[in-house]
């Protein structure tokens, strides 16, 4: 029977094939079903590109190197067969994904919240590469570029500057390609000491050096114009954030990041910032737009959620009440309302001078259980949970283990064993990983400071060169952990500062941070992060790949917003598995980097990419 069936089926195939050749059909039906499943796992394989634009390189060209500990593999899939992403319009020079005015009213949002972030009405994904603009040049060195920076590198126009005001032109000087801010020695500084000063003494310092000793180490700046603040302060080693509402001319964050200052965009509308109860020691508001009595003090109560007790709110801002008349008149027309709310937050109005008022946050957590029935109620829950643009609470983040008042720290930069237990951290694991770090980052340096830390080797006969400045100012940590790697940095004394992110989902380690003086934010890295384009020097990743993997999340929109928030030139460190480094290299050649894997060397399943960024044109 089972004879007589393979003979007709012969009669109609015909003759039997050689059993070769169908093994042979066999494998390449295989390969051509692993060729079409990888190629529909990766969106942008089959987005290809003709045009091949000039390449600018310079002495920071990465370069093959082996040192006594790391061997540094050339990449061993070369661009051949790979297609590279194409470049977007030139729209999206200044691009920032999740504010989408238009599309956010289409959405039904309104009053103030059409110009907050909306990640999911904002759909308008493109495979592409965000190019700089024409005149876009490699920002000056630290501390240079503090002062002076390109013009071509931001969103402002000449007109907009001349009809900008007064205030703007004071603040800074258009001259030809450059923009340069008020440097130490001249006036306007100096009325930026003044105020630091009169602040100091408000709070009862006989200067603004003694802001670290004092307790003031972590500093929120809204709205903060041009930086100048911030920067002053961080003369002082007061760590000042930044966090302004998003705005097409790119002015305020994406001025202050250019600057080398630390910067993200943020609102007060109707979610909470992406910060960590507890977090602040100072809260500063000058002229930042904010009506502060709106929506029956909510914005206050966000304030108190994330300063600390005995933490102070500083509001400077003249008052535009047409009654007020006097200076008087003024301070009662805008102190009426914002004391009332204060009052119900259990704080306490230390002083006023001229424009400037200073509430302090209590330091006694049974202010708030001892409140009238009318009054504030505390939230409920665990007031240390993510808050990742959760909606703005009525109510009072309240007593938790952090409750340490801002008068009560210590001045050291480490923290004490008790320290870390109130963070359910246990001191070894946090020892440890704090001198893994260390070592690590020197391994970093020493095979990048050749490279970026100066201009050319040194030629025979030439006298010793001083030590360069650093080329590298704005770092982000995409996994922050416990700020290992933040901590390593400062103590390896190189000029940078750091954007520690904690991943939604991860370990909260956040409030940890922040209690080392640190900053930094949650984000969802499924989610571009809230940042103008080409603002950090470098950004570096450990085990990053592997959350994205769990997260669900696309490791190619990854490399294209670490392609969009990474200046020409700038570096990436990417740690991770073997298998993901791997997948991670084949991305970074898609979206143009120039790559390397580091062997560790060390018998473990991790390996290093290391990435440059190089500076394309159309």
């Amino acid at each position: 029977m089972r004879s007589s069936w393979f003979s007709k089926l012969s009669l109609i195939l015909g003759p039997r094939p050689p059993l070769n050749w169908l093994l042979l059909c066999l494998i390449s039906i295989l390969v051509l079903i692993a060729l079409l499943g990888s190629s529909s796992s990766s969106t942008f394989d089959s987005i290809t590109s003709n045009l091949k634009p000039d390449t600018y390189t310079n002495y920071r060209r990465l370069k093959e190197q082996t040192t006594d500990y790391l061997e540094l593999k050339s990449l061993s899939v070369g661009t051949v067969g790979l297609s590279e992403l194409p470049f977007c319009g030139k729209e999206r020079e200044n691009y920032v994904p999740c504010y989408n005015v238009t599309a956010n009213l289409l959405a039904g949002y309104d009053n103030g919240d059409e110009f907050d972030r909306h990640c999911d009405v904002s759909r308008d994904q493109q495979y592409c590469l965000v190019h700089p603009p024409k005149d876009y040049k490699i920002p000056l060195r630290w501390p240079t570029g503090k002062d002076v920076i390109w013009s071509g590198n931001v969103k402002i126009s000449k007109d907009q500057f001349l009809s900008s005001g007064s205030m703007t032109k004071r603040l800074m000087l258009l001259e030809e390609n450059q923009i340069a801010f008020h440097s130490e020695d001249r006036a306007l500084n100096d009325d930026v000491k003044d105020y630091s000063h009169q602040i100091a003494e408000m709070i009862g310092l006989r200067s603004d050096s003694d802001f670290f000793q004092a307790g003031v180490q972590n500093v929120l700046d809204i709205g903060c114009g041009f930086g100048s603040f911030g920067a002053h302060l961080l003369s002082r080693n007061v760590m000042a954030t930044c966090i302004a509402a998003y705005e097409a001319s790119g002015s305020q964050v994406q001025l202050a990041l250019e600057r080398g200052l630390p910067a993200i965009i943020g609102n007060f509308i109707s979610r909470q910032l992406p910060f960590p109860s507890l977090s602040f020691d100072m809260v500063h508001c000058a002229q930042c737009g904010i009506i502060w009595e709106e929506k029956d003090g909510i914005f206050l109560i966000e304030v108190d959620r994330i300063l600390k007790p005995g933490g102070y709110f500083v509001l400077t801002s003249p008052s535009t009440k047409p009654h007020a008349n006097s200076l008087s008149a003024k301070r009662a027309s805008m102190l009426s309302p914002i004391q009332g709310f204060a009052e119900r937050l259990c704080w306490k109005l230390v002083t006023q001078e001229d424009e400037t008022f200073m509430w302090q946050k209590t330091i006694d957590p049974l202010c708030y259980s001892s409140r009238k029935s009318n009054d504030i109620p505390v939230c409920k829950g665990n007031s240390d949970a993510q808050s990742y643009y959760q909606p703005l609470l009525p109510c009072l983040s309240g007593n938790n283990r952090r409750w340490i008042p801002v008068q009560n720290k210590s001045s050291a930069t480490s923290l004490s064993i008790n320290d870390l237990q109130v963070h359910g951290v246990v001191p070894e694991e946090f020892l440890e990983d704090h001198q893994n770090w260390r070592t690590m980052t020197r391994d970093f340096w020493s095979l990048l400071t050749p490279l970026i830390f100066s201009d050319h080797p040194k030629r025979p006969g030439d006298e010793d060169p001083l030590p360069p400045y650093n080329m590298i100012r704005n770092v982000m940590d995409m996994n922050a952990h416990f700020g290992s790697f933040n901590a390593a940095v400062l103590d390896a004394q190189k000029s940078v500062w750091v954007m520690n992110v904690v991943p939604v989902g991860a370990r909260n380690t956040l409030p940890l941070l922040f209690d080392q003086g640190f900053t930094g934010v949650f984000h969802d890295w499924c989610e571009p992060f809230p940042t103008y384009p080409r603002t950090y020097d470098m950004l570096h990743a450990n085990g990053l790949l592997s959350h994205i993997i769990s997260e669900r999340c696309s490791l190619t929109n990854l490399f294209l917003e670490m392609d969009r928030i990474l200046r020409p030139e700038g570096w990436v460190i990417i740690i991770d598995k073997t298998r993901l480094i791997e997948k991670a290299r084949y991305l970074a050649t898609q979206v143009r980097f120039e790559a390397r894997v580091i062997d560790l060397q060390n018998g473990s399943d991790q390996r290093i990419l290391l990435c440059q960024k190089q500076f394309l044109r159309r």
